[in-house]
């Protein structure tokens, strides 16, 4: 028996469950099974020449030394005149924080502002770790449903409804992580109306999918939309997702002063500061050329239309369509209660996926992961062969059921 003990804050929490789904996909593939792995979000495509060259070019160069822990000043320059231009959100390059990844920022916030006791509100469905990085750091999560009949967005009423005088934070991620949904700028008024009026609320904006855009409304930001709200929101984002540099691990945000210092010292006291070559590459990808982007987003939004229509032909199935992001979240309440050839009964959605998983070799995630059922995830970012491959054994798999 080991005599190690661990920290609640480590038994309190889960292994992430898209990793777990990824990773099983993975065992079973590596033990010769035939698997159309759809539960990765991370994008196929590999990271543009150009923004390799200036990584490459700083490596020759010998910038291979420990940066400023809120991330060097030409990349925050590049990440002030991105929010400006693109969201109409200016704010001083004291206020940018720099970190590996949009991940580590979120959960250093968390780190520098959740007690005990605190609460942080998180519509569901939600993006796997929110709940856990609340528990990690000592706060309740206060998981607020939003069904398909809200479009899966959170409402003033709903938020009026949760907020309580221990809440602490709101999360809001526009588009959403599973179910690719936006916030419009009317939404994000109306939703500031109510943040207004409870001035101890802080507000977690996640857009790190917010280049990866096929509304027909434009982008929007909480701080653009509401202005008023701008010393009490936190807004991050990164270059994972929408210039496919995953490795490259760097996320950043910008919010008020005092909590971008705590932020800032949480992280000289843990890792220092983000790669130097990764932040000259992310510089060069916020500064450069967009082209590359824009081409990606028309790749993802075809591959995202094509599997959206797709999966509402198969009976039992239905989507709601994304306005971003490369994820798909189809309601399966109609397999519910049907029977699988070998006599099992779908009761829940996570037989459903492990059903699709055993019986046609599909691996997805269960929407019970991110807070809403009957529902499960799937990603489009793969090639156009392999999401029609997935859906012609989805709908095998759905056919075959009693």
């Amino acid at each position: 028996m080991s005599a190690i003990k661990l920290a609640r804050r480590v038994t309190d929490i889960r292994v992430s469950p898209s990793t777990a789904a990824a990773q099983k996909a993975r065992d079973l593939k590596a033990e010769g099974r035939d698997i159309v792995d759809l539960t990765v979000g991370e994008p196929d495509f590999d990271t543009p020449d150009a923004i390799k060259d200036v990584a490459i070019a700083a490596l020759r160069a010998g910038d291979t030394k420990y940066t400023p822990v809120n991330g060097t000043l030409a990349l925050r320059k590049a990440i002030a005149h991105d929010y400006s231009s693109r969201l109409g959100i200016d704010t001083a390059l004291d206020r940018i924080c720099v970190g590996g990844g949009g991940k580590q920022i979120l959960f250093l916030a968390l780190m520098a502002t959740v007690e005990a006791g605190d609460e942080v509100i998180i519509p569901a469905p939600y993006w796997v770790s929110y709940p856990d990085m609340v528990v990690a750091n000592g706060g309740t999560p206060v998981i607020v449903p939003c069904g398909a009949d809200t479009g899966f967005k959170l409402t003033p009423a709903a938020l009026e409804a949760a907020i309580t005088p221990t809440t602490r934070w709101l999360v809001l991620n526009s588009p959403s992580n599973p179910t690719g949904v936006a916030y419009s700028a009317e939404d994000l008024r109306a939703l500031g109306a109510v943040l207004l009026e409870h001035p101890q609320v802080l507000v977690l904006c996640d857009e790190i999918y917010d280049r990866i855009w096929y509304a027909d409304f434009l982008v929007s930001s909480l701080v653009s939309v509401v202005p008023e709200l701008a010393d009490r929101a936190l807004v991050v984002n990164g270059v994972s997702k929408s210039y496919a540099m995953t490795g490259w691990r760097i996320g950043y945000a910008a919010g008020p002063k005092a909590l971008v210092d705590a932020i800032n010292k949480l992280q000289s006291q843990s890792s220092s500061c983000p790669a130097s070559i990764s932040q000259a590459a992310a510089a060069a990808a916020l500064t450069g050329d967009q082209t590359s982007v824009e081409k990606t987003v028309a790749v993802y939004k075809d591959r995202c239309q094509r599997t959206w229509e797709r999966l509402n032909r198969i009976e039992g199935l239905s989507c709601v369509k994304p306005d971003g992001a490369f994820y798909l979240y189809p309601n399966c309440a109609g397999v519910i209660g049907k029977t699988t050839p070998d006599g099992k009964t779908i009761e829940t959605d996570l037989d459903f996926v492990i059903y699709l998983l055993e019986s046609v070799g599909v691996a997805t995630i269960h929407g019970g992961a991110y807070g809403l059922e009957p529902y499960f995830r799937l990603s489009t970012a793969t090639s156009m062969e392999v999401l029609e491959d997935g859906c012609n054994r989805i709908e095998k798999a759905c056919k075959a059921l009693r």
